[in-house]
């Protein structure tokens, strides 16, 4: 057994049976639960998580002729990269779209580190659709709560798109956070 699997399974032993059961249901169901973009594109590379934003030109026209809604709100850049990137975002029932989360929100530093990358404060991966899932909300409460979780769709990530801006998968990555 690697260490990554070592880890995991040690942080999954010390949540309570229950949540150990609904986490590992969830995980074993993963494609009902969270949605994946098709490919990396990092949006717009400076980009960071602001109450507005003022979103340039070329991303508005990119959008409106994908279908892809125009969204200056705080995660609207993330959610636009997201969709953009071929990502699909399901409706819940209340008609919303699931939540576009990031994966690295500076939560659940890997064992052998002391912290992990906070996304929307760092513009070479707010916009990075390789760090975004649209996540059901049972999984996003998962996501944030379990550190096991967390880095089971960081895992992920990293085996879709080679990205590990922590740097705990791959031996060493770009400024963009891929591995090289």
């Amino acid at each position: 057994m690697d260490q990554f699997q070592s880890e995991i399974n040690r942080k999954l032993d010390e949540l309570a049976p229950s949540e150990r059961k609904i986490a590992t249901e969830v995980w074993e169901h993963r494609t009902h639960y969270i949605k994946w973009s098709v490919k990396a594109m990092l949006l717009w590379p400076g980009c960071v998580r602001t109450k507005y934003h003022m979103i340039p030109d070329r991303i508005k026209e990119e959008a409106r002729s994908r279908g892809v809604q125009v969204d200056s709100h705080s995660n609207g850049p993330a959610i636009m990269s997201f969709l953009l990137a071929g990502g699909k975002r399901p409706k819940r029932s209340n008609n919303q779209g699931w939540h576009i989360d990031h994966i690295y929100d500076g939560k659940f530093p890997w064992a052998t580190r002391s912290r992990s990358l906070h996304a929307v404060k760092d513009g070479r991966h707010f916009t990075q659709a390789a760090g975004l899932v649209a996540v059901h909300p049972v999984a996003e409460a998962l996501k944030d709560e379990h550190p096991h979780f967390a880095w089971l769709l960081r895992r992920e990530a990293h085996l879709r798109f080679g990205y590990d801006p922590d740097g705990v998968f791959s031996e060493g990555i770009d400024e963009y956070g891929f591995g090289k």
